[in-house]
């Protein structure tokens, strides 16, 4: 590694754990003239700083695919009764954990050239050393420009919050902002619910509907949903799909600390400001005489929802399917169908050793045909009821924050305070742009 930069040389290097202590919020960046504070207030003649492209490959690269995952998991209980072992949407690995692997995550990165979206890429081959130029060009075919310029809102609510209108997607910023596509994984996860044994399925109630059952009435009358065990469709909620964009963005933050940089976790543009100016677009359901007692309201402005950015994201609801029927089969046919990652024996045959992956792929279950129709029904009744898919979180789950990387300005952390920053920091130019 000797004629990498000394910057990528000390990261590579540098503990995990020490990376989880010293890792702080650094706000003040290069570029930023004034930070009044009273008696405190600070005044700079610095210039903006951008991250070089090397410093948001690496970025970029903490939210990107990773290699490969393993279906280490059993598919018979201990009397050989077959349970279901194909829960996993994807089985290419990333930086942090995702429910089912779904993979539900998408960035877009902002800095002084522009909007970005970080489309997914599939795994590199293992074999490939990971160098900087490994990094620069994953990183540039991730990156599809969608915005010519960073995108600018008033420095004011409910665009920016408090103090943050001073100080974030500022000149020199690197800006990564994510949003999750929550309706392949709640689709997926249903079926995954209604795998469990005779007696034990839940009969899923509309809490937003009078606690009726969500179009699985005969489903419960023919015994394969227990009527004893009533599951509100709000008590699912996310199906905990966004935890994926959270853990991403706590890597990145620990990147920062390795590289050097400051940067912070906070609230973003009000997404309903944000969306709309990425090009997102809405459904909103029309309105029916019982949806004031459902919503609890008049007005349809709560239930319209962002439901993709074609081409980069479309969610697996209508205006992109013809019926939700259609979407939860496709689902099924992405797992099981011709190309369908249960049906991949060459990638399965980079996991297993042998023969394993051939003889796994022929014996693991899969959904039973009741379980993909008693979901089509339930995800038909969502639709139908309320105008939109899902009824009870919206297609697009945004949360709120986006991560800043930044230059730091480390005059203004010397004048005020005693270990403002730490070894990283103080190096950081010398290691990476001397």
């Amino acid at each position: 590694m000797h004629d990498f930069p000394a910057g990528f040389v000390e990261m590579v290097k540098y503990p995990l754990f020490e990376a989880l202590f010293k890792r702080r919020s650094r706000r003040i960046s290069l570029g930023i003239k004034s930070v009044p504070a009273g008696s405190n207030t600070y005044t700079s003649n610095s210039l903006p700083q951008p991250l070089s492209s090397l410093e948001e490959a690496v970025l970029i690269s903490a939210v990107g695919s990773t290699g490969i995952t393993l279906p280490d998991r059993p598919f018979e209980t201990t009397t050989g009764e077959k349970i279901l072992g194909t829960p996993n949407i994807n089985f290419s690995g990333r930086a942090a954990g995702s429910t089912d692997n779904a993979q539900a995550t998408y960035f877009f990165l902002f800095n002084d050239t522009g909007g970005y979206f970080l489309k997914r890429l599939d795994p590199a081959n293992p074999s490939e050393s990971i160098t900087p130029d490994f990094l620069l060009r994953r990183a540039e075919l991730s990156k599809v420009k969608i915005l010519d310029k960073r995108p600018e809102f008033p420095r004011e609510f409910p665009y920016y919050l408090d103090s943050n209108r001073f100080l974030s997607n500022l000149p020199g910023s690197t800006i990564l902002f994510p949003v999750v596509d929550l309706t392949q994984q709640y689709i997926n996860a249903l079926m995954y619910l209604l795998t469990e044994p005779d007696g034990h399925r839940p009969a899923l109630l509309d809490d937003r509907n009078f606690y009726l059952p969500a179009g699985v009435r005969k489903w419960i009358r023919n015994g394969f949903l227990n009527k004893d065990i009533k599951l509100p469709l709000g008590y699912l909620g996310t199906m905990r799909t966004q935890i994926e964009a959270e853990l991403l963005l706590q890597n990145l933050i620990l990147m920062l600390q390795a590289m050097g940089l400051g940067g912070w976790i906070h609230a973003s543009v009000n997404p309903t400001k944000l969306l709309p100016a990425l090009g997102f677009e809405y459904v909103t359901p029309p309105y029916r005489g019982l949806d004031f007692f459902r919503w609890g309201t008049f007005i349809t402005l709560p239930r319209s929802h962002p439901v993709g950015l074609p081409p980069h994201i479309r969610c697996m609801c209508p205006p992109y399917y013809q019926s939700m029927a259609d979407a939860v089969q496709a689902v099924v046919d992405a797992k099981y169908g011709t190309g369908g990652v249960y049906r991949n024996e060459a990638y399965f045959g980079r996991i297993f050793r042998d023969n394993r992956g051939k003889q796994y792929l022929a014996e693991v279950p899969r959904y039973k045909d009741e379980v993909v129709a008693c979901v089509k029904d339930i995800c038909t009744y969502i639709h139908e009821r309320h105008g939109r898919f899902p009824a009870h979180c919206d297609a697009i789950y945004v949360p709120g924050v986006w991560l800043q990387a930044h230059h730091l300005d480390l005059r203004y952390y010397d004048t005020l305070f005693k270990g403002g920053y730490t070894e990283t920091q103080r190096e950081h130019q010398r290691r990476w742009h001397s």
